[in-house]
C-alpha cells in the first residue's frame, strides 16, 4: 500500500525516519526495513534514513501488506539458551551468526522464532509482529545477553528504559588492535549510511561509550566497554573512530583473525530494573569458546581465564 503526504511545519527539521514512523504508526524496526528496501521517497527521489525534512517535502512510502500482518513463526530447531527467566522477563544467550529477529515475513532461524516456540504468548508482545517481546537488538555477529519481555506491560517498561540515558547497564567485552588509552569516554555522533554508521557527522545521533583496558599484549588490547547510549553499531564504530577497531570487524577496518569467522565483540552482561519487583537484575553471559581460543593466542597469561561457555 502506498502512503503519500507532505511534511507540515510542525515536522520540519526532524529526521525523515522519525517522521515516517510517527505518521504511519510503525515501529523503528519496520521503518528501518522500509528504508533498506528503498520504499521511502522524498520529492520523488529515494530517501536516506538520516535525512532532515523541510516543510512542504512530498513523501511517498510503499508499505507491503505482508510486512504489516505476518508475525514471526515458531522455530523449534534453534537452541534457545536461557540465562534467566521469571514471570515478566527472559534473558537469553545469543550466539554469533544468529539474528535477533526476522527482517522478512516468514524468515526462520532467529532468536524471536525460538522465543515463540518456547513462550507462545510472546508472539503478541511488541509493536512489530516479528519482535516476539524483544526489548533491544544485538548485531548478527555479536554474541551475549539479549532481553525479551513476556508481557506487554513489561515490554513497554523495558523499551522505555532502553530509550533513557543510563537506565540500562550494558557491558561488552571487545578485543581490539591499535593504540588505545587505558580508559576513557568516546562521545562521537553516529549517522546511518546503509549497512553501517559514519562517526562525526553533525546530523548523527548522539552516542557515548565508556571503556577501560583489561589486558594488553603488543598491539592487542582486551577492553571492557559500557554503553551509555544505544546506537546501531555503536561499540564497533566508536572503537574504530579512535584508531582501535575490533579484531575481525572488517566493516570498520578491523584486522582479520585466522580461524575466527566473526568479530570479537561479546555482550557480557545486562542490568535492568525489574518491571514488576523494582529490583535491579544483572545477568551475565560466559565467553563463547571461539573467543576464548583467540584470547589464548593473542593474550596468553598464567592468570585465571575468563569464564567460557562449553561447546
Amino acid at each position: 500500500m502506498r502512503h503519500s503526504f507532505k511534511v507540515d511545519i510542525a515536522a520540519a527539521g526532524k529526521r525523515i525516519d522519525l517522521v515516517v514512523g510517527e505518521a504511519l504508526g510503525l515501529s523503528r524496526a519496520r521503518v528501518k526495513a522500509l528504508f533498506e528496501d528503498g520504499a521511502v521517497r522524498i520529492n520523488h527521489k529515494k530517501a536516506k534514513k538520516g535525512l532532515m525534512v523541510a516543510a512542504g517535502d512530498a513523501l511517498e512510502i510503499d508499505v507491503p501488506e505482508a510486512q504489516a500482518t505476518t508475525a514471526a513463526q515458531a522455530d523449534t530447531t534453534l537452541e534457545l539458551r536461557v540465562l534467566h527467566e521469571d514471570e515478566a522477563l527472559v534473558f537469553v544467550d545469543k550466539a554469533a551468526g544468529v539474528p535477533s529477529q526476522p527482517l522478512q515475513p516468514g524468515e526462520q532461524g532467529t532468536i524471536a522464532n525460538a522465543l515463540i516456540a518456547k513462550y507462545p504468548e510472546m508472539s503478541a508482545v511488541g509493536d512489530d509482529p516479528r519482535e516476539a517481546g524483544l526489548c533491544h537488538r544485538l548485531d548478527v555477529e555479536t554474541s551475549g545477553v539479549l532481553l525479551a519481555a513476556r508481557t506487554r506491560p513489561a515490554w513497554e517498561k523495558m523499551r522505555a528504559a532502553f530509550s533513557e540515558e543510563r537506565a540500562v547497564e550494558k557491558k561488552y567485552l571487545a578485543l581490539v588492535k591499535g593504540p588505545l588509552a587505558d580508559e576513557g569516554t568516546i562521545e562521537v555522533p553516529l549517522n546511518h549510511a546503509g549497512d553501517h554508521v559514519v562517526p562525526g557527522v553533525e546530523s548523527g545521533r548522539p552516542a557515548i561509550t565508556e571503556f577501560s583496558v583489561r589486558a594488553r599484549r603488543g598491539s592487542y588490547a582486551l577492553v571492557d566497554v559500557k554503553l551509555v547510549t544505544g546506537v546501531l553499531h555503536q561499540v564497533r564504530a566508536h572503537l574504530a573512530a579512535v584508531g582501535a577497531p575490533i579484531v575481525g570487524d572488517t566493516l570498520y577496518g578491523g584486522a582479520e583473525e585466522p580461524g575466527l569467522s566473526r568479530f570479537f565483540l561479546h555482550a557480557v552482561s545486562l542490568g535492568v530494573r525489574h518491571p514488576v519487583t523494582g529490583e535491579f537484575v544483572r545477568v551475565e553471559s560466559p565467553l563463547p569458546p571461539e573467543l576464548a581460543k583467540v584470547l589464548d593466542v593473542r593474550l596468553p597469561s598464567d592468570e585465571p581465564k575468563l569464564p567460557a561457555r562449553e561447546g
